[in-house]
């Protein structure tokens, strides 16, 4: 192979030296190749340059350019036995690695594939917050989109481990399409649930941490909720709802009621009193005044642009996180207070979950298996007056805690007319 490659490189060399032509001689530089296999350069020594006939030129010509395509031929076929190697740039190889949206961009290919994909069918990831709060809190800022989207309401759970109430919650669901709802279940670090894979909180458990009543790590968890849902670009509303919470309606009419409301349903009100503006914190200010201090329900919903306000906040939440410490409770003034500065509009001033305050105390009335029944269900709904999309409306609460879980077996035991599923 070496032998041939110095011919051929050599009549190569003759050829141009000849096709010089001239008077003067010239030193005439030729690639060899040395014994080594190394290509070096060599000076011919000065000769009067020998011009040949052009009838003889062209078919020596010739047949050095055929003789060099058979050896890069040969390169290339016995490249492992020869030192060899003919590079050419790999044009198609690197046109193979560009990424798919890239190479299918003038073919109009799949380039919102990345929006219009069914969610994951896990709901856990490697994220930490800080990441997870970045990602959640990107938001187009064309309104139209460029694509048939349906919206989906989210429905977070945020319990402290089992969900005693999950069968209730599987019937609520049972019929209705998985393009109009997920779910998500924020619960204590370490709880493994156990759900089949035909229950729709399988694997939708997300990374959680401690969350502690009272404590500025609560609102943290609902934070943390939105982010996970907010992943999800067909989910539009989002509501929050505890291991104890219940639904009063069935699926359809809650779905149409919240994706037909014009309004987020967050309650807020001006408290007076030590357990309103008592805990106002000065610190606070100029981002927050005292008679813009407002309390509400933990347990709120939000369309979607006003969830990436919340897990985007940077304005007041680090104050919020900082200064509201027992006995201020963020997640029951953060809400209230921040959407009222940044939303006033957009709020019902209201939330669509029924709890009992009438008892007293820091927490609202728990009630068992032997509370509930027909004539308790209708006690929640006659209590319903309200106002929906400026209208008045005895539908008011579509969900109702607290629920012991010996409440379970009487409410599967209810008649479907009474709450629609």
């Amino acid at each position: 192979m070496l032998k041939i490659s110095s011919f051929l490189l050599v009549s190569i060399g003759f050829v141009v030296d000849s096709m010089q032509g001239g008077g003067g001689g010239g030193a005439a530089v030729v690639l060899t190749v040395n014994g080594n296999g190394k290509d070096s350069f060599s000076n011919l020594a000065r000769a009067p340059s020998r011009s040949l006939p052009l009838k003889l030129l062209k078919p020596l010509l010739l047949f050095a350019v055929l003789a060099t395509g058979f050896l890069a031929a040969a390169l290339l076929l016995l490249g492992g036995a020869s030192s060899y190697r003919l590079t050419v740039p790999d044009v198609l190889s690197a046109a193979a690695r560009q990424p798919r949206c890239a190479q299918h961009q003038e073919e109009g290919g799949p380039t919102l594939e990345r929006w219009t994909r069914p969610a994951a069918a896990s709901a856990w990831h490697n994220m930490t917050d800080d990441e997870l709060l970045w990602a959640a809190s990107m938001e187009p800022r064309v309104r139209k989109y460029p694509y048939r989207r349906v919206p989906k309401v989210a429905f977070m759970f945020l319990t402290r481990g089992p969900l005693p109430l999950a069968p209730l919650w599987e019937r609520f669901f049972n019929g209705s399409s998985r393009e109009l709802f997920s779910v998500y279940v924020h619960s204590t670090p370490g709880y493994r649930p156990d759900f089949p894979p035909t229950s729709v909180f399988y694997r939708r458990q997300v990374p959680s941490q401690v969350a502690q009543w009272g404590q500025t790590n609560m609102f943290d968890a609902e934070r943390r909720l939105l982010a996970n849902a907010l992943l999800d670009a067909g989910n539009e509303r989002f509501v929050l709802v505890s291991e104890s919470c219940v639904p009063l309606h069935g699926f359809p009419a809650v779905y149409r009621y919240l994706t037909g409301s014009r309004h987020s349903f967050v309650g807020a009100f001006v408290d007076p009193g030590p357990h309103g503006r008592g805990r106002y914190r000065p610190g606070l200010a100029p981002e927050v005044s005292p008679e813009q201090w407002r309390k509400g329900a933990q347990w709120f919903e939000v369309e979607r642009d006003l969830a990436v306000f919340v897990v985007a906040d940077d304005r007041y939440y680090p104050k919020f996180r900082e200064l509201c410490r027992p006995p201020c409770y963020v997640d029951e003034h953060y809400m209230p207070t921040v959407m009222s500065i940044e939303a006033a509009g957009r709020i019902a001033n209201r939330s669509v979950t029924w709890v009992d305050w009438s008892r007293g105390g820091a927490h609202p009335a728990t009630f068992g298996g032997a509370d509930v029944g027909e004539a308790f269900l209708k006690k929640v709904a006659a209590e319903q007056r309200c106002l929906y999309n400026g209208q008045p409306s005895e539908v008011c609460f579509l969900f109702a805690r607290k629920f012991a879980p010996g409440a379970l077996q009487p409410l599967l035991s209810l008649p479907p007319t009474l709450l629609g599923y």
